[in-house]
């Protein structure tokens, strides 16, 4: 079995490996030789996470595999005038794979993968008493309530960069726990309209395609969900 890996380097100053054929599925690294070093342990976790999840995993058989680096992106940042600078906008990984539309069972899968990201955030944050949902660690950019809302805000924002957020940014809910069911389901909702759709559009100097917004969505609640239980460590 073969695991097909995009690298996408300076990523926010690390190395991300994507497995292009299994979205959730990545590992990090400082640089693209550790991130690949680090994929054959994302593999074994992602497929005992689906398996935790349904007796019908598609990677229920896996067994030997080898991973194969397929495509390498340098994250740049551009200005207004599209031009590289040292800030601006941060165009991410665009792969050849991206091009492709999502099958009719990639997007049953898709949705099953976030039904599941979905339901280990909000156990994760509604375990929690509020003073620790509220607590901001030293170093860190937002508290935990802070992070879910952020995970919600970033559902709609992916979903703008394809014309389908559905409403605009300031009607989204203000209750953190709300805005985070109201984008969970508008994303459910657009999901199998996008089964076979040809469709890749350009937005602030950066390809997006409903393959990529699959891709992007289900690692951004993956990621972040790890990033809460090293917050709890």
């Amino acid at each position: 079995m073969q695991i097909r890996i995009g690298l996408e380097n300076n990523f926010e100053g690390r190395s991300l490996a994507w497995a292009l054929d299994y979205p959730g599925c990545f590992a990090n690294g400082t640089d693209g030789a550790e991130a690949l070093l680090r994929v054959p342990q994302a593999v074994l976790a992602y497929a005992d996470w689906l398996a935790a999840h349904t007796p019908q995993s598609w990677l229920a058989d896996l067994a030997d595999f080898d991973v194969r680096l397929v495509e390498t992106f340098e994250a740049h940042t551009l200005n207004e005038q599209f031009e590289p600078a040292s800030q601006g906008y941060e165009v991410n990984a665009w792969f050849r794979s991206d091009w492709k539309p999502l099958t009719r069972l990639e997007v049953e899968q898709a949705q099953q993968l976030l039904a599941w990201s979905h339901a280990d955030l909000l156990e994760f944050c509604q375990g929690l008493s509020p003073e620790a949902r509220d607590e901001k660690r030293e170093g860190e950019r937002w508290s935990r309530i802070g992070i879910l809302a952020h995970v919600a805000t970033a559902k709609w924002w992916l979903l703008d960069r394809l014309e389908l957020a559905g409403t605009p940014r300031a009607g989204l809910p203000r209750d953190v726990f709300e805005r985070f069911a109201f984008t969970h389901q508008r994303l459910l909702n657009i999901l199998p309209e996008l089964a076979g759709l040809e469709q890749v559009v350009g937005k602030d100097g950066e390809f997006w395609s409903p393959r990529k917004l699959v891709r992007r969505v289900i690692w951004h609640e993956r990621d972040h969900y790890f990033h809460l239980l090293k917050l709890s460590l």
